[in-house]
């Protein structure tokens, strides 16, 4: 089982709010990087103690289950699996014992070397059955350690990773945040009164009234107690592999990922696709919602009329982290809606910002036309995915990229829009300002995968 996911960590000094509360708070902002399960593991005194269930946040905790939740640390997570079915067992932040003690430990990623790391442990990796998540093979290789001491045996237990992995952990008395030496996904240090907070996405930082500090560093680990903060750099970044989808895709507009603020990167997607792919029409409309900013950076540049033509229902998890095509199927179908007077008679720029099963592409070109609309351009703010990423995001195999199997023009038939345009990949890593295009990973689109 494979994650993309969302964590959070809080530590305060002097806890005057509930710390549950305020983890309930952080993920709450982090919904949108994972919808199948959510938790929350608090440490107090000598005992660390775990609530988890599937379902959102909100579904997860009552009331009355936070008001179980005490102490002066607490970490989070909300997930979705890339792969496969979803089950409580695979539902964080989860417990583990080592020879210091216990931890709890809430993960983001995916690494690529399991099989090996099973081995390691004497896990038959082939056997689906026995073969633990990515999280737990974490857990039980800092057992192996026999280290006393977390910050060691996590230190050893960094070395055999390699993949996509963004974690925090929590002991009785620390609170530890760790990044892979590639920086593949973010992670993001605030402070909080006399606290400090570690989450995926600084949004998470303003509902709790915490303050952004900077990003942690791909390989660094940053270690909380209650009198000592301290970073160390345990694996060295010889090259960032920033995952660009999530400014494309993934991250919440209001965060700023990798150094740069996601709403901007949109708009300037948007932008220099008008640029490349420009079409005669009336008006521009996105694929809410993390089409909207796209849209509009191409409406502006277009000087083209942007309109909301789609209407979502904010009650429907999102479609494509739903992990199964069945689901994906009939989510579609409820998920979104024309607004007839706005598209009726209308040449249409619908801009989304991938097409990766081409499921709801296909399905809003026509709603669109059976709506009214006279015709429908389709255009698209990130290049073709042709290739499955390997350290996260939810593109599991190649036989899923219907870029792998039709020419664009093919495509085009099969979504039966009048027009089909994708940015290019030149033009996708050129708007950033503050990270060259050499430091993303663009295996998805490329095919050249950091390791």
């Amino acid at each position: 089982m494979h994650e993309e996911c969302g964590v959070f960590g809080v530590y305060l000094k002097d806890v005057k709010a509930n710390i549950a509360q305020l983890s309930y708070l952080g993920l709450l902002a982090l919904q949108h990087r994972g919808q199948e399960s959510a938790g929350i593991a608090v440490a107090g005194g000598e005992n660390i103690l775990i609530y988890r269930d599937l379902g959102l946040v909100t579904e997860v905790f009552k009331k009355d289950i936070l008001g179980t939740l005490h102490g002066d640390a607490a970490i989070g997570h909300v997930r979705y699996s890339s792969a496969g079915s979803n089950s409580w067992e695979d539902s964080q932040p989860i417990l583990h014992h080592f020879s210091g003690g216990s931890f709890a430990l809430a993960y983001n990623g995916n690494l690529v070397n399991q099989s090996e790391l099973s081995s390691m442990l004497a896990i038959p990796y082939k056997n689906s059955n026995s073969c633990p998540t990515d999280s737990r093979l974490i857990c039980k290789l800092i057992e192996a350690t026999k280290e006393k001491d977390i910050e060691k045996a996590l230190e050893k237990v960094a070395q055999q990773l390699k993949g996509a992995f963004c974690l925090v952990l929590l002991t009785e008395k620390k609170l530890i945040g760790l990044r892979d030496s590639y920086g593949f996904h973010p992670l993001v240090l605030g402070k909080i009164k006399d606290g400090y907070v570690i989450a995926s996405e600084d949004s998470a930082f303003s509902i709790i009234e915490a303050h952004y500090l900077r990003e942690i560093q791909p390989g660094e680990m940053v270690v909380i107690e209650k009198d000592n903060f301290k970073t160390k750099q345990i694996l060295p970044c010889t090259k960032k592999s920033l995952c660009i989808f999530e400014h494309v895709y993934f991250a919440r507009p209001d965060s700023n990922v990798f150094g740069e603020n996601v709403a901007e990167i949109r708009e300037r997607i948007g932008a220099r696709l008008a640029v490349e792919q420009p079409a005669d029409a009336d008006i521009v409309i996105s694929v809410p919602d993390s089409g909207r900013f796209a849209a509009l950076g191409y409406a502006h540049q277009a000087g083209i009329t942007y309109q909301e033509g789609l209407m979502k229902n904010p009650y429907i998890g999102r479609i494509f982290i739903q992990p199964d095509q069945a689901l994906r199927e009939y989510s579609v179908k409820i998920k979104l809606s024309a607004i007839a007077s706005i598209v009726t008679g209308k040449k249409i720029i619908m801009v989304d910002d991938s097409i990766v099963r081409g499921t709801t592409s296909r399905k809003l070109v026509k709603l669109l036309k059976k709506s009214g609309a006279k015709e429908v351009h389709v255009r698209i703010s990130s290049p073709p995915v042709d290739f499955p990423c390997k350290y996260g995001i939810d593109t599991p195999n190649k036989k899923e990229l219907w870029t792998n199997h039709f020419s664009i023009e093919a495509l085009r038939k099969l979504i039966e829009a009048d027009s089909l345009g994708y940015i290019s990949l030149e033009g996708l890593t050129g708007v950033f300002q503050k990270n060259k295009p050499s430091d993303f990973c663009t295996a998805c689109f490329s095919g050249e995968y950091p390791l």
